[in-house]
């Protein structure tokens, strides 16, 4: 059975048939929902101009779920570097660190948080994609200035975000805690961390290789009903498969109605094996299977169903099984 901390991402589903202030509503409530349910830590993801995703700044989802929870940890998986001045980033959750002590988390990823370019090139006020050193760079800088400049107390829990091998060797570089994007590129998780633990180097971060791995986990009460409730993510990784940008996120129903062709069930099948759906036995199997293999320290869940009540729902249920099986 598993005893792997458990922990929770949220993206920001903006759903067909509401609004963005709606999805802002529920982030109060969700967090609320997941701490007394015990979970770890939540963290938001950074997004822009897609029409599933709320482009919300997780620094600001932080500090408003924060003050409205007491314990569980919150912060940012992650903040994109290249679209911030490392100064920024470093003030924004040196601040958050300070008025919500030994609860922030700083994750920081690369990616541009969009599939579209001119998107991309506005946040980057013009400029192209972050090269391996400019990254590099960016990281180093936001650590040193959460030490030498910033520092108004506790610092911010740094995380280096990665789905390949070379974000891997870079976190092993500085040693910094990895967070492993296994709901992306699963195919990739067992070498980065490979990887990862044979370079990595200790620091003031943290002394040890320190390993979180992500993995998109719906739990129901019937196998039938988890790929249901699935139904809607799987039309927006259809669309992303074909190469287009994001489709809203639709309805459970519209989702059921949609066809898709052989080559995406094929696809999303295959995917869905390496994560974590089905009934809460079938669902906490597999997380301490991948726990197993991978030696997570921590397992970050995302669950992107449609209705919040369906979310914490699923977040429930798991805990609630772990707890069934593992009480003497």
């Amino acid at each position: 059975m598993i005893n792997t901390p458990l922990s929770a991402l949220e993206v920001a589903m903006v759903q067909t048939g509401t609004r963005a202030v709606d999805t802002l509503r529920d982030t109060a409530a969700f967090a609320q929902g997941l701490e007394r349910l015990g979970y770890h830590r939540l963290w938001y993801a950074e997004h822009h101009h897609s029409p599933a995703i709320g482009a919300f700044p997780p620094v600001v989802l932080t500090a408003h779920a924060a003050a409205s929870t007491s314990s569980i940890r919150m912060g940012s998986g992650g903040v994109l570097a290249p679209n911030h001045a490392p100064i920024t980033l470093a003030e924004q959750f040196g601040t958050l660190a300070a008025l919500h002590q030994d609860r922030i988390d700083l994750g920081i990823g690369r990616g541009p948080g969009t599939f579209d370019e001119a998107t991309a090139r506005a946040l980057r006020r013009g400029a192209g994609p972050a090269t391996d050193e400019e990254y590099r760079n960016d990281i180093v800088a936001i650590l040193s200035l959460l030490v030498d400049e910033v520092a108004l107390g506790p610092l911010p829990e740094p995380w280096l975000l990665a789905s390949s091998t070379a974000g891997a060797a870079l976190a092993a570089e500085l040693g910094l805690p990895i967070a492993v994007a296994h709901h992306i590129r699963p195919q990739n998780t067992l070498a980065a961390l490979e990887r990862y633990r044979a370079e990595f180097t200790p620091s003031r971060w943290c002394e040890r290789p320190r390993v979180l791995v992500c993995v998109e986990a719906l739990c129901a009460g019937t196998e039938e009903e988890a790929a249901w409730r699935l139904g809607p993510m799987e039309v927006v990784k259809a669309g992303l498969l074909k190469g287009r940008s994001e489709t809203p996120f639709p309805t459970p129903e519209a989702a059921a109605a949609h066809r898709f062709t052989a080559e995406e069930r094929q696809a999303l099948d295959g995917f869905r094996a390496q994560q974590a759906v089905g009934t809460p036995e079938t669902v906490v199997h597999r997380l301490a299977q991948l726990a197993r293999e991978t030696g997570a320290d921590e397992l970050m869940l995302t669950t992107p169903v449609y209705d919040l009540r369906d979310r914490i729902r699923s977040y429930e249920l798991i805990k609630q099984y772990i707890e069934a099986t593992t009480t003497p």
